[in-house]
């Protein structure tokens, strides 16, 4: 039930009619009166024309999923009207454009429905088709902002910021924001929706989004190279990092670039660039989604056999084939953990939400320069390209950036000879060198069979040396990458397992299922090659609920593959329908399996 600061406001829009400054505008005013928020947009992957939501999260506990309930419908768009009234929770509340006649049959007794003329509104007062329409969507805030209780003023102050040297825009959205505001004052007389009220919830909290965030990390980092080819929804990851790039990587004396952004003929392209340039030693990274990574898998395996570091950030979508471009998935864990052709086993990263993306950049950089191998960090649309409220980003100044075993000159004059894949430490990572930094450093980077001392081979004796090392060097990378996160509330036989954006929903979950005495230990896991500690926590429970966004349990079999689970012991909750998971599902699903048993 809709409660005070705890209510989902929902959007139905037409793409293209410039709704999303008017819901982003909306959801700044509830950040800023201290309360926590988050935005799930939904959006078509044409330009314009196809129906497209926003759903604003109102949650005073902080929940970063998606709600299983709308109470508040802002229906403008006709074509999906019906739609749109029947997603409205009972009791709840829908606004719609009564300038034209609705017919009765798009009546619910069962909810409020309130009709504001805000096309007719708007043409009285405003000129020009383009901008009736944008100033229809600002007066619809007008009218949310009354019947909930937003501060007029808060909303007045962003649109101060949003436009400070355009005076004249920030008095026509006010106008229009009035035009909603006293029209619903005046005219609304049935029961009042739930109020948004003053917190104090949000200080050292920001709002952003993934990509953003993972950009912002790859600065931090030291990256200095990306190359990429367009691809929804990894795009603006590209855009963001050019913007920062131009702040942040010109040479103040000479005002010269000290950076490199290319935009490659295709992905295959892309990574090559990236894998080139990591061979010289510069820090580079490409993103994409799922298409990206089947055509870079050729490359992909040579940066694992040849040894070169490279990061890659994979904005996962739905598939297969182009599937649904706007939709949110994880159902490239697989292809990603083993891309390309022969055995190939690769690091994968995996972010809950954006301050995560911040953080896992620079241990993705370091981890591919201290194996000297391609990472991929598997974030996904949602996390992406939403807007999540997370923790302000914290850096250590003290921070060194791990290159892991590069050999100077100094290094190089003192040995008799350089091999460049021998392991002499027994962790299965050799020493690397970069071009120009000593004669002895120099060797032959090739993908084809090689001895361990960079000779070319088609010894089976020496190839297979080669292979059954780089196993010892993914045995070294359980060690290193990141823990999972794990939480045991009391002795329980039962857990549930996720990954990534799943975070959010099943921590939501956990606390309803607590509120029904279903208690659950929990771990997220937070990497692959799966740690220890991950083996244990399932070992210690007879029913583990792995709970993933794809429909053919791929968290489970790579849990499979890599540990040898027993496979009856791993219980899927699979969700995969392209809209983000919410803790209603898995709460639903974790009662089913319970009655059948599955449960201790």
């Amino acid at each position: 039930m809709a409660g005070t600061n705890d209510i989902v406001i929902k959007i139905a829009t037409v793409n293209g009619t410039g709704s999303a400054s008017a819901n982003g505008l909306l959801r700044k005013a509830i950040f800023r009166m201290g309360v926590p928020v988050v935005g799930k947009n939904y959006f078509p992957s044409n330009i314009q024309g196809l129906p497209t939501w926003y759903e604003i999260r109102v949650t005073k506990d902080g929940y970063q999923s998606r709600s299983d309930r709308v109470d508040i419908m802002v229906a403008m768009n006709v074509q999906t009207y019906s739609q749109d009234m029947a997603e409205v929770a009972p009791g709840g509340w829908l606004i719609y454009d009564s300038t034209w006649p609705r017919g009765r049959q798009l009546d619910r007794e069962d909810i409020t429905v309130i009709g504001v003329p805000l096309s007719r509104l708007c043409n009285e007062r405003f000129d020009g088709v383009r901008t009736r329409i944008l100033m229809k969507n600002i007066a619809y805030v007008g009218v949310i902002a009354a019947l909930t209780n937003i501060d007029l003023d808060v909303i007045k102050g962003l649109l101060e910021e949003t436009f400070a040297e355009k005076q004249h825009l920030i008095a026509a959205n006010m106008e229009a924001i009035h035009i909603g505001y006293d029209y619903a004052v005046e005219n609304f007389t049935g029961p009042p929706p739930p109020k948004v009220e003053k917190m104090d919830a949000t200080g050292r909290h920001i709002v952003i989004d993934g990509n953003t965030a993972s950009a912002l990390g790859c600065v931090y980092a030291g990256a200095t190279v990306g190359a990429w080819y367009p691809i929804t929804p990894s795009t603006s990851l590209m855009d963001a990092f050019r913007s920062f790039c131009a702040q942040y990587r010109v040479d103040p004396a000479t005002g010269k670039r000290t950076y490199a952004i290319i935009q490659a003929e295709d992905e295959l392209a892309a990574i090559g660039m990236v894998l080139g340039a990591s061979w010289m030693g510069a820090r580079s990274f490409t993103p994409t989604s799922g298409p990206g990574i089947s055509l870079m898998s050729e490359f992909i395996g040579y940066g694992y056999y040849a040894e070169i570091p490279a990061v890659i950030f994979n904005v996962q979508r739905t598939g297969p084939s182009t599937g649904m471009p706007t939709r949110t998935q994880q159902s490239d864990i697989l292809s990603c953990a083993y891309a390309s052709h022969g055995d190939t086993k690769h690091v994968l990263l995996f972010p809950a939400d954006p301050h995560e993306c911040f953080t896992m950049a620079p241990q993705a950089f370091d981890l591919a320069d201290r194996l000297q191998t391609p990472i991929m960090v598997l974030s996904d649309l949602d996390i992406g390209m939403n807007d999540w409220m997370v923790p302000e980003f914290e850096w250590d100044e003290d921070y060194v950036h791990d290159r892991g075993k590069v050999l100077s000159a100094e290094d190089l004059e003192e040995m008799d000879a350089f091999y460049r894949y021998l392991d002499v430490d027994g962790d299965g990572i050799p020493y690397r060198t970069l071009p120009g930094t000593h004669p002895k450093g120099s060797y032959f980077t090739r993908g084809s069979g090689h001895t361990k001392y960079g000779a070319y081979t088609e010894s089976a004796t020496d190839y297979q040396e080669v292979i059954d090392r780089l196993d010892v060097k993914w045995e070294t990378a359980r060690k290193l990458v990141p823990e999972p996160e794990i939480t045991y509330s009391k002795f329980n036989n039962a857990a549930i397992l996720t990954v990534g954006s799943g975070n959010g929903a099943c921590r939501e979950a956990l606390d309803r299922l607590g509120e029904q005495n279903v208690g659950l230990n929990y771990c997220r896991v937070k990497a692959f090659p799966f740690s220890e500690s991950v083996r244990e926590f399932i070992d210690k429970h007879e029913v583990v609920y792995v709970v993933e966004q794809n429909r053919d349990a791929q968290l489970r079999a790579l849990l499979i593959l890599d540990f040898n689970v027993q496979p009856d012991k791993l219980v899927s909750l699979l969700h995969y329908n392209g809209i983000p998971m919410n803790a209603g599902f898995v709460v639903e699903k974790v009662l089913e399996e319970m009655s059948r048993g599955r449960a201790a």
